[in-house]
């Protein structure tokens, strides 16, 4: 497994990325409820995360990591069956859902 602290920095960009989807869809109007839940979500299990990494439990911070991944993969969907979205949130949650997936499969 990485190292907890490659974990760690890793997740905070990873952290950022997520606020960075909640901020563009904040701006707009006319984002679906299902992608703006994900996104809230998100936001609430990257919270737990960092407790998670705390712990420097590896079955914990995996599973945190994964649950994370299956959220992305929502919200890109919600994102991609949604009309009339820019691509400043399409960019936003297709960032998250990708730095989400290449985490998953380095702990894997």
């Amino acid at each position: 497994m990485m190292q907890v602290n490659e974990i760690r920095q890793q997740f905070n960009h990873i952290d950022q990325t997520i606020d960075q989807a909640m901020q563009a869809c904040s701006s707009e109007s006319n984002i679906p409820q299902d992608l703006q839940q994900c996104l809230q979500q998100m936001d609430q299990q990257s919270d737990q995360a960092r407790q998670v990494l705390q712990s420097q439990d590896e079955s914990q911070i995996i599973q945190c990591v994964d649950d994370l991944e299956e959220l992305g993969d929502r919200a890109l969907r919600a994102c991609e069956q949604a009309d009339g979205i820019s691509d400043q949130v399409r960019s936003a949650v297709t960032q998250a859902h990708q730095e989400l997936s290449q985490l998953k499969h380095q702990l894997h």
